[in-house]
């Protein structure tokens, strides 16, 4: 193929016309086409933007199923949320009925929780950012995404090539030292061909891994191709874990921020 693209590139350059110029830019359009790797070579950094907002694009709306299974109990909620960029996101629990209106708001950097039976908005301090959300694995900053990979961490690609039969890149991750996050480390796999990620490995500040996260089930939901599951693990507790289950996703509502406000946080008819 190498040698096809010389022999055209040797043939347009002595074939004695004057345009110099056109010659250059055939040659260097032609080596890019059938050559892209050559021209750009993907970041880390540009890997984890991607996967920072695989299932949120500009605005979205999803319904999702968590199910939590503990050594003391097992149970399965209903949710609907709302994005907008990076900045505002609305959660509301639909199912069961006694936690329906539960309801989580990210505004800015003001995160508040509504609690329906006692009819109170409360906010949530920077300090209760790393603590469960409504009994599950995952994590009040999870949830909405508060940091950002592609933000608050340095990041490198540590391994790329063929594992388990599959093209990946796996890229490692440490803090910078003003992020307000709480990982010493965490590693990520995705695949080379979608930048779709399958594991994240999450490690706390003495490099002892904490979690798991697994990504499976990838199919096409709001015309893109996303992980559908996400399952969590606690290495402590290997045998409890937290799945989410994308029910279904539309991206590109145009969606405004004055939607993402404290009123809405009780607004009846997004429940249903």
């Amino acid at each position: 193929m190498k040698t096809r693209i010389w022999n055209l590139e040797s043939e347009i350059w002595n074939s004695g016309k004057p345009l110099h110029h056109l010659k250059v830019v055939i040659c260097i359009l032609i080596t890019i086409l059938l050559f892209p790797g050559i021209s750009h070579a993907i970041t880390a950094t540009e890997i984890l933007e991607q996967v920072d907002d695989l299932w949120r694009g500009e605005s979205s709306f999803a319904e999702m199923t968590m199910d939590v299974v503990t050594e003391n109990y097992e149970r399965s909620m209903k949710l609907k949320a709302w994005s907008l960029g990076k900045e505002h996101s609305l959660f509301i629990i639909t199912f069961p009925p006694k936690d329906r209106g539960v309801a989580t708001l990210k505004a800015e950097e003001d995160i508040w929780n509504y609690l329906p039976r006692v009819n109170r908005v409360i906010r949530v301090p920077t300090s209760m950012m790393m603590a469960n959300w409504m009994g599950s694995h995952f994590t009040n900053d999870d949830l909405v995404k508060e940091s950002r990979m592609s933000e608050d961490y340095d990041s490198e690609v540590t391994f790329e090539g063929l594992r388990d039969g599959q093209d990946i890149y796996e890229i490692t991750l440490v803090p910078k030292p003003d992020a307000p996050v709480v990982w010493g480390r965490i590693e990520i796999t995705v695949i080379q061909e979608n930048l779709i990620p399958t594991r994240s490995l999450y490690y706390d500040e003495d490099g002892v891994l904490s979690r798991t996260m697994l990504f499976d089930d990838i199919k096409t939901l709001g015309g893109r191709l996303v992980p559908a599951t996400m399952v969590l693990v606690p290495e402590d507790k290997p045998e409890e874990k937290t799945v989410i289950t994308y029910d279904s996703l539309e991206l590109g509502l145009g969606l405004k921020p004055e939607f993402f406000s404290r009123s809405t946080l009780t607004r009846k008819d997004l429940v249903r």
